[in-house]
């Protein structure tokens, strides 16, 4: 059995925050926006909304992980930049803690998958 390269690996992070969270916009939104201390006031069908396109997204990146489509590596990087800009100008804009605790999350994920990425390609895990 081959070993996993470190960038495929990231992405289990990836879906195991995805899933979690989506479900629980879906179905608890108001305790979700609770436990991640929200200041806002969102009402429930927008999240809920986002929920399901962030069950969506896991659905895809746990598709991505089956075939090994490490071609769309950096595509999840590059989108995750774009979701932290787009988390900081929110939590600039509302000031909820909401916004940094869920960029913190999306982050990490980011940087493990850019540097297991820059990694991989210099030397493949197990050469």
């Amino acid at each position: 059995m081959p070993l996993m390269k470190r960038s495929r690996f990231s992405l289990y992070y990836l879906a195991a925050y995805l899933f979690p969270t989506a479900l629980g916009l879906i179905f608890f939104p108001a305790l979700i926006f609770k436990m991640m201390q929200s200041t806002g006031q969102y009402g429930d069908v927008i999240p809920r909304m986002a929920g399901g396109l962030a069950l969506a997204l896991g659905i895809i990146v746990v598709q991505i992980i089956r075939h090994d489509l490490d071609v769309l590596y950096s595509t999840i990087v590059a989108v995750r930049v774009v979701l932290v800009g787009l988390l900081v100008g929110l939590f600039a804009y509302t000031h909820d803690p909401f916004f940094l605790l869920v960029t913190a999350v999306v982050a990490i994920g980011m940087f493990w998958t850019a540097i297991a990425l820059v990694l991989d390609r210099r030397q493949p895990v197990g050469d």
